[in-house]
């Protein structure tokens, strides 16, 4: 992910934390969007499977999906690193 589009995310991230109208399953996904923007760490198979679950939800606010899209990401550049070796 490119600096400018990690930059909105984390803005947005922080946005969802702050704000009370979006649910706790947006809040625990905008939580580890900013987690992976700050350290590089990489999302839970729990976050992972909930994230997948938001994006197949038509109800779905288009927040909650862009941060999504950032969970599963990462969750997917994980899982290629295990099956390659890497670490990271």
């Amino acid at each position: 992910m490119g600096k400018n589009s990690s930059d909105d995310l984390a803005t947005l991230a922080s946005e969802v934390l702050n704000s009370d109208k979006y649910s706790e399953e947006t809040k625990s996904l905008a939580g580890s969007v900013l987690s992976q923007v700050k350290n590089g760490k990489v999302s839970s198979g729990d976050l992972a499977t909930l994230a997948s679950e938001v994006l197949r939800n038509k109800n779905s606010s288009e927040t909650a999906k862009k941060l999504a899209g950032s969970v599963l990401s990462q969750s997917e550049k994980d899982s290629e690193d295990r099956k390659s070796g890497s670490a990271g």
